[in-house]
């Protein structure tokens, strides 16, 4: 049995393992959390290494990546730095494969709700997206990107990705460099709800984005919104419910009541598919193309459920 295993700096709550069958062979996901501690999250990378065909990098991003260029996260990088084997993938094959989906998705399955609702989306975060913030655009959608709110708390939303390529380039200089968790939660301050900018929800008909994010900053009323996102718990499916989501989009397959992250999805993947280089995002075309061959071959595609 193959063996693919994200270790997570999220909460150990969230912890699951399964054995699923992909191309015809079975692999164990599994996940792993240390609850924010990165230096324990390097030892266990630096322990397994070579003991696993695959690694995930959970809870956080090895770097960002947008139009076409990948920007490292200096904070986060040395924690993967000791492993020599095992190849290590933070998600981003399938966040510009299988997420450039979604929006075509939609249209087809709820098209009609999307007439009488608008197609107008707020994606929590463009910068660790870019899949999916070029399925919206692609689709015509007017886009608002969550960036400079959720992840610096400043009140200003970028309406256009011209303006979140400026926002970038100016940023990322400072924020690649800042302690990871000063802009991202991690550990227990996943569980934190803390509502915050309920207007820019509001404006938006699709929330699309990172769980936790959306999970921590929504409002208690998402009524009648349809939320695409990935890592959910059955927790997270009641809190939508709950707040009168009507439909929930999950990029990832849901395996025994939730949805692993896309790290630990391409982790698996690569499990399955005995790819043993080291991945390196820098030089992404042609394992871009081979990750979006994995997902025709696997016939992964985005999950729609309707919740009220």
């Amino acid at each position: 049995m193959k063996e693919a295993l994200s270790i997570s700096i999220g909460s150990s709550t969230r912890n699951k393992s399964v054995v699923v069958n992909l191309l015809g062979e079975d692999v164990r996901i599994s996940r792993i959390a240390t609850d924010g501690d990165m230096k324990a999250a390097r030892e266990k990378f630096r322990d397994l290494d070579g003991k696993v065909d695959a690694f995930g990098v959970g809870g956080t991003d090895l770097g960002f990546y947008f139009d076409e260029k990948w920007y490292p996260l200096h904070s986060v990088l040395p924690m993967v730095q000791d492993v020599r084997k095992t190849p290590v993938v933070d998600g981003l094959g399938l966040k510009n494969t299988l997420e450039t989906q979604s929006a075509s998705i939609l249209e087809t399955e709820i098209g009609d709700y999307l007439d009488q609702i608008g197609r107008t989306v707020l994606v929590m975060t463009g910068v660790d997206r870019y899949g999916l913030l070029r399925s919206f655009v692609d689709a015509g959608y007017q886009c608002m990107f969550g960036d400079v709110l959720f992840s610096l708390g400043m009140p200003f939303p970028l309406n256009s990705e011209r303006s979140l390529k400026r926002a970038l380039i100016t940023l990322i200089p400072i924020v690649g460099r800042l302690p990871f968790e000063w802009v991202y939660p991690t550990g227990e301050k996943q569980h934190q709800r803390k509502p915050k900018y309920p207007w820019a929800f509001q404006r938006a008909s699709v929330i699309a984005g990172d769980s936790h994010y959306i999970t921590r900053y929504m409002p208690d009323s998402l009524e009648g919104k349809v939320v695409v996102t990935n890592t959910t718990t059955p927790n997270d499916v009641d809190l939508f419910t709950k707040a009168g989501v009507k439909y929930l989009m999950t990029t990832t397959p849901v395996y025994e009541g939730r949805s692993f992250g896309t790290n630990m999805m391409e982790a698996a993947l690569l499990a399955v598919s005995g790819y043993k280089q080291k991945v390196d995002y820098r030089y992404h075309q042609p394992y871009f193309k081979m990750m979006a061959e994995l997902v025709k071959s696997v016939g992964l595609k985005p999950e729609l459920r309707a919740l009220n």
